[in-house]
């Protein structure tokens, strides 16, 4: 489903993109997509709308068959991408599992400042895209899903995210149509 409306009261949830990430093989590239999510976070900055930022510092605990031993990461691991140039006002979430909102303070975060709909972008779609937008989605917020700003490691699980999975927690769309809608919405 396009995307039909945005609320006054958005936020940009931006998972991921941090240099640890940056060289995952996938496609679009995550450097490629990041600009994207970079565009993205300077227009809600110039709205005064609040951007958050999400690393990730470790996994769940418990078995998998395909699970990471990321092991003890590299200084930088956690910084994010500079094409995002971080600011002092973003909001700065680290999560060590999948979804953004797993013990953190996201929630809350949102909450306290009256917002009712989230924007996301991110990597992997299908792994902390898309589990993030599942956790927004039962807090009761109205997802919105930035598709050319968001990859994955494996193109099957990305277009399963975005074309079976994302049209029943919210909308997709471009970013040049989140921009244009938002502009929209707030003037």
């Amino acid at each position: 489903m396009a995307i039909t409306t945005l609320d006054l009261r958005t936020a940009l949830i931006v998972v991921d993109l941090q240099n640890g990430l940056a060289s995952l093989p996938a496609v679009p590239s995550v450097s490629e997509i990041a600009v994207h999510a970079a565009t993205l976070a300077k227009f809600f900055r110039s709205q005064r709308l609040p951007v958050v930022l999400v690393n990730v510092a470790g996994g769940a605990p418990g078995r998998a068959e395909q699970a990471r031993n990321l092991g003890t990461p590299p200084a930088g691991w956690l910084d994010f991408m500079p094409v995002l140039s971080q600011q002092p006002e973003d909001h700065v979430v680290t999560k060590q599992t999948w979804g953004a909102f797993t013990n953190t303070d996201l929630a809350t975060y949102l909450k306290a400042r009256e917002v009712t709909q989230i924007v996301i972008v991110g990597v992997a779609t299908s792994i902390g895209v898309e589990s993030t937008a599942r956790q927004a989605h039962e807090h009761g917020f109205n997802v919105t899903l930035a598709v050319d700003a968001m990859t994955d490691m494996n193109p099957d699980a990305h277009l399963n995210s975005i074309t079976r999975i994302f049209p029943r927690l919210g909308e997709t769309g471009t970013v040049l149509e989140v921009i244009a809608l938002l502009g929209k919405e707030r003037a």
